[in-house]
């Protein structure tokens, strides 16, 4: 009998794929780290969604072997402490790149036509705000991707599709990769915000400091948009804040935040000319269903001896020399 904890609310089908007579189920639908704690003792699996998995929370499973998340991201989970027990980690394949990007889309779109601002004049009697010309195309416009992973690639196509032309800055993609899909390679990052009318983020966080800080801002266009669908603190909040109330940006479309959530007296939440959204971009109900599916079969292919490697973000760490399979 294995026990696997379900940190976080799960679409049905996720849970319908655990109901094996094999299987024990501790299900906590709240999406906090409290929550969950108390179950850590008996888990042998943990299924969790975006809440943090720190080191003393890992200590505190003595029976755990595996833990898999709930997408593609992993910043909250202490993978360190995961392969000092050689524990793996695992992530969804690739069942949200399209939601996300779409999402980062609409963003984009909805920022630049000032849609949330247009919709509130109208809703308030001000039909003559139409006459404002407070609104600007994408046609034409340069977007520049940061990640140009699938998000990124998706989001290149959409943006292509507009009528945009395509920057790519990834330091770990080759320029002909880039090429092939129809972006120009950027190898600097300050050069791709200078000349870009949009900046559209699809990256980790990667230490403490923010990709996109108040110097950063500095050197883009006042006409320029950015957009972060990607992790909370890769832009200084502060910084964009002042940015866009002082002019210095034209707008920003947020879907993550350094503190989620952000708190209702946050400047962000004030700021009109930032169009956000909960930290959904891929809370589609298909994707929805799709990244559980995916993040219980990890489990149970685990247990079963065929976990697929390419899924295991730590698979170099908690491997023994003779590469032997996980779960075999």
């Amino acid at each position: 009998m294995v026990r696997i904890l379900v940190a976080g609310k799960l679409h049905p089908d996720g849970l319908a794929v655990l109901n094996r007579p094999d299987v024990q189920l501790d299900y906590v639908e709240e999406v906090s780290s409290v929550s969950y704690q108390p179950y850590l003792e008996t888990a042998d699996a943990i299924l969790i969604r975006t809440q943090p998995l720190p080191g003393d929370y890992i200590a505190a499973a003595p029976r755990l072997q595996i833990v898999s998340r709930h997408g593609v991201g992993y910043d909250a989970v202490d993978v360190n402490a995961l392969n000092e027990r050689k524990i793996p980690l695992t992530v969804v394949g690739d069942v949200n790149s399209r939601a996300v990007a779409e999402h980062a889309a609409m963003l984009m779109l909805a920022a630049a036509r000032r849609t949330v601002l247009f919709d509130q004049r109208m809703r308030a009697g001000d039909w003559n705000y139409r006459n404002s010309l407070d609104c600007d195309e994408l046609d034409g416009k340069t977007l520049l991707v940061v990640g140009f992973g699938r998000i990124g690639r998706r989001l290149s196509e959409i943006a292509s599709a507009l009528g945009m032309d395509v920057l790519a800055y990834d330091r770990f993609q080759a320029d002909e990769s880039i090429l092939a899909r129809g972006a120009k390679p950027v190898t600097d990052l300050s050069e791709g915000l200078r000349v870009a009318d949009v900046v559209s983020l699809h990256v980790p966080k990667v230490g403490d400091q923010p990709l996109i800080g108040a110097s950063e801002l500095a050197i883009m266009k006042p006409t320029s948009i950015v957009i972060n669908t990607a992790r909370g603190g890769l832009i200084d909040e502060a910084a964009l804040v002042e940015a866009l109330n002082n002019g210095r940006l034209a707008a920003a479309g947020l879907d993550v935040f350094a503190d989620e959530p952000p708190a209702t007296d946050s400047p962000l939440l004030k700021c009109e000319r930032a169009i956000v959204s909960p930290h959904n971009a891929g809370l589609t109900e298909a994707c929805a269903r799709r990244m559980a599916i995916s993040a219980a079969t990890n489990i149970l292919n685990f247990f079963d001896g065929k976990l697929d490697p390419a899924l295991v973000v730590n698979h170099d760490q908690i491997h023994a020399p003779s590469g032997a399979a996980i779960g075999a």
